[in-house]
């Protein structure tokens, strides 16, 4: 990850790795959940819990085998979960990169290449069914056309109940992006009806909203979605964000 456009900070400890979160609150965390002092699941559950920490970006680089419920239990934590394995440098790069904002045109050569050999795959994407929530027909003429180019299957939804039946309905979905601010039931409640059902616990849902205010995070979290989108949705933040979770 290194280049002169960041500054990198390592620890060896949970307890380090607070000490110094707590005296400069860094962009980027990337954390590995075997730690001598404390699990990695200590750790996340101390940032999430303090106010000052919960909003900073964490990506665990893991080369644990995750059990389902350590999978679903991270993604409700981190902000990604990056698996050790064939891809992983290159994953690992592209998701830091995300978070710190980095120019990817301004990194070294051989860093730019790491992330285009990612992107260029969509692999991930390719015959997946995606479910399109929205009540405002241009985002969704917008967003529909990205993800069929990429060869998605694209469902649509404009209202709250609409999406559910359509959950219910479709064996296949592999993810769902869901505005927030929709008339009658919001995304917040659409989202919660949706995880009550023990069979879509674990299915992905990407929440995008307009309002992108602190705290926002956390209540679209809580709510049930796996991760979060400020809208005018970036196209290429999206598409990162369908590979993380597509590629699992």
């Amino acid at each position: 990850m290194g280049h002169d456009d960041i500054d990198l900070v390592t620890v060896g400890t949970g307890k380090e790795a607070l000490s110094a979160i707590r005296q400069e609150a860094p962009d980027c965390v990337v954390l590995d959940l075997r730690l001598p002092d404390m699990s990695g699941f200590d750790l996340l559950e101390a940032i999430r819990d303090d106010t000052a920490l919960s909003d900073i970006p964490v990506v665990v680089f893991t080369g644990r085998e995750l059990s389902p419920e350590e999978d679903a239990q991270l993604h409700t934590m981190a902000r990604s979960v990056v698996v050790k394995g064939v891809e992983s440098p290159e994953r690992l790069l592209d998701e830091t990169a995300l978070f710190l904002h980095r120019v990817v045109s301004e990194l070294p050569d051989e860093k730019q290449r790491m992330i285009e050999r990612l992107h260029s795959s969509d692999d991930d994407l390719v015959g997946k069914t995606v479910l399109l929530v929205d009540d405002d027909a241009r985002n969704i003429f917008a967003l529909s056309s990205v993800l069929e180019r990429r060869g998605m299957h694209v469902l649509t939804a404009t209202t709250g109940n609409e999406a559910i039946t359509l959950v219910e309905s479709t064996p296949d979905l592999a993810i769902v992006l869901m505005d927030i601010m929709m008339p009658e039931m919001d995304g917040y409640q659409t989202m919660q009806v949706i995880r009550e059902n023990p069979a879509f616990r674990r299915l992905p849902i990407i929440a995008l909203t307009a309002k992108a205010m602190k705290g926002d995070r956390e209540k679209c979290l809580d709510a049930g979605a796996s991760d979060y989108l400020a809208k005018p949705v970036n196209t290429e933040q999206l598409l990162s964000a369908l590979r993380m979770w597509l590629h699992r």
